[in-house]
């Protein structure tokens, strides 16, 4: 998140009140698809309870930059994704406990007040500090990027091995059923944010963009979360949905950049490329 906040640009904001109709879809839909799939999911799929949690727990959690950097393989609209990702990280704190609370509280206790403050400290306040100091040390912060991708990576691959390591026993009893339950999270996210970004009259570039902004999530913020509110277990739907929306997000981007744009935008939608 400091990481993120230090590659912010001031048009990465202005695209938001320039052209607002694309992020409202896909942020709404980002918060509205997940966290109902994730529980939808584990109904259908009979988990335990804390397995049962940490699905929705991802699947309330706002974008990853990840996601920024497939969309650019896939040739879709990296502003827009930019964009919201950066809001949809800036609504977590209010959203994300609150949707837990809605779909998850049958099966674990929550306290959307705690989560809101440990988002704040976990996602907000490394972001307004990246900020900070691009804005007041911008040498430093151009420094910074050079690193700050490698260190994210190396945190997110020690978080997630963490995550493993501490749930042996669950991964052999329910790894089959986890793994399924992401990869059909993962997937049917990013189908149906396609399918209805298409439907609300976007071009390529933006349904592209926003199937993979719906689909791919901060997992590590679910991981985070999970770990200090919740159990180890709950964390290990966040983890393993950490490996698999990087390889299936890789695979569509390689899919759509051999595909290109062609000349359907969507129906009734713009043919501008981007």
């Amino acid at each position: 998140m400091f990481g993120m906040g230090i590659t912010l640009r001031t048009e990465d904001f202005k695209i938001a009140f320039m052209k607002p109709w694309p992020i409202i879809i896909g942020v709404s839909l980002q918060f509205i698809i997940m966290p109902a799939l994730g529980f939808l999911l584990a109904i259908l799929l009979k988990l335990p309870p804390e397995i049962a949690a940490g699905v929705v727990l991802v699947g309330a959690c706002p974008g990853g930059t990840a996601s920024n950097v497939i969309v650019y393989l896939a040739r879709g609209n990296v502003a827009l994704s930019i964009a919201m990702t950066t809001i949809s990280t800036l609504l977590a704190p209010v959203l994300t406990p609150y949707l837990v609370l809605f779909y998850a509280q049958k099966w674990l206790p929550v306290d959307p007040v705690v989560l809101f403050f440990s988002i704040l400290k976990i996602v907000i306040m490394p972001v307004i500090l990246g900020l900070l100091l691009k804005k007041f040390q911008p040498k430093l912060a151009d420094r910074g990027k050079k690193w700050a991708p490698s260190i994210s990576i190396l945190a997110i691959m020690a978080i997630v091995g963490c995550v493993v390591a501490l749930n042996v026993k669950n991964i052999l009893t329910m790894g089959l059923a986890i793994l399924i339950t992401v990869i059909l999270h993962n997937m049917l996210g990013m189908i149906l944010g396609y399918t209805i970004a298409y439907i609300s009259k976007q071009n390529t570039t933006n349904c592209r963009t926003i199937s993979i902004e719906v689909g791919m999530q901060n997992s590590g913020l679910g991981v985070a979360l999970a770990h200090a509110h919740f159990s180890p277990a709950t964390a290990l739907p966040s983890a393993i949905f950490s490996i698999w929306h990087n390889i299936a997000g890789a695979i569509m981007a390689s899919i759509w950049r051999r595909k290109g744009i062609g000349s359907g935008q969507g129906a009734g939608g713009s043919s501008e490329q981007r």
